[in-house]
């Protein structure tokens, strides 16, 4: 009756409603309930905790984040009341485009790694991965290689689509950044186009000829390729 009073008289919307005029002014003059009051107080906390996580917790952690600060509040409620002021939470649910297709009909590559990846210098252990980037004109994927000494990105390449240039790019941008002498690169098992065969040392010769030739003699010599023997997921 409240939002519609400015169209409609109260009179009329009382008698469609069956209540009382006098019942719906006792109502509107009626001073918060302590339940209210203590709603629109948590709610105020609320906001504070999510505009401080940029926006991203849901009401799990922003019920965690309240009982860290000593306060007890049951989830239930502090969904309720995220619901009722439209927060919501980033959701992590795989709603995206798939970026680790393991190739069943390529060779598997060696675990160079095994689950070790500690380095005691620069430049001896890659780890690179592939995700998106959802933007309004759709999906990007980023390709990245990161040196595991350092925690540095050493090469790096965005584009429209996850054919095995992408791959190519990011690694041909740490290649000639840093020139390593021996340095394994570590992957899942994705298949993008001919770059699941580079699998070994170049120098051994077991590089295929597809990669070699798209790095030219930049690669020969410098990269062993390794991924381990299940398919990970996206970085």
């Amino acid at each position: 009756m409240s939002a519609n009073q400015a169209s409609f008289p109260v009179a009329t919307m009382a008698r469609v409603l069956g209540v009382s005029k006098a019942g719906y002014y006792a109502w509107l003059h009626r001073s918060p309930s302590a339940h209210a009051v203590a709603d629109n107080a948590l709610l105020k906390r609320i906001r504070t905790i999510h505009a401080t996580s940029r926006q991203t917790y849901g009401a799990p952690r922003v019920h965690a984040e309240l009982r860290a600060q000593g306060e007890q509040h049951g989830r239930k409620r502090i969904a309720r009341l995220m619901r009722e002021g439209g927060l919501v939470g980033a959701s992590h649910r795989r709603g995206g485009p798939v970026t680790t297709q393991r190739d069943k009909e390529a060779r598997p590559a060696p675990d160079l790694v095994d689950r070790d990846f500690t380095a005691v210098g620069p430049n001896q252990l890659w780890v690179a991965d592939i995700t998106y980037v959802p933007t309004m004109a759709g999906f990007l994927y980023l390709a990245v290689v990161l040196d595991a000494w350092s925690r540095k990105i050493v090469g790096w390449s965005m584009a429209n689509h996850l054919r095995a240039e992408l791959v190519l790019d990011a690694m041909e941008m740490a290649i000639g950044q840093r020139r390593p002498g021996n340095v394994v690169h570590h992957s899942d098992q994705g298949s993008q186009g001919g770059f699941t065969w580079s699998s070994q040392h170049p120098d051994a010769g077991d590089c295929d000829g597809w990669s070699r030739a798209a790095f030219g003699p930049i690669w020969a010599g410098t990269i062993g390729v390794a991924r381990p023997s299940a398919g990970g997921g996206t970085g």
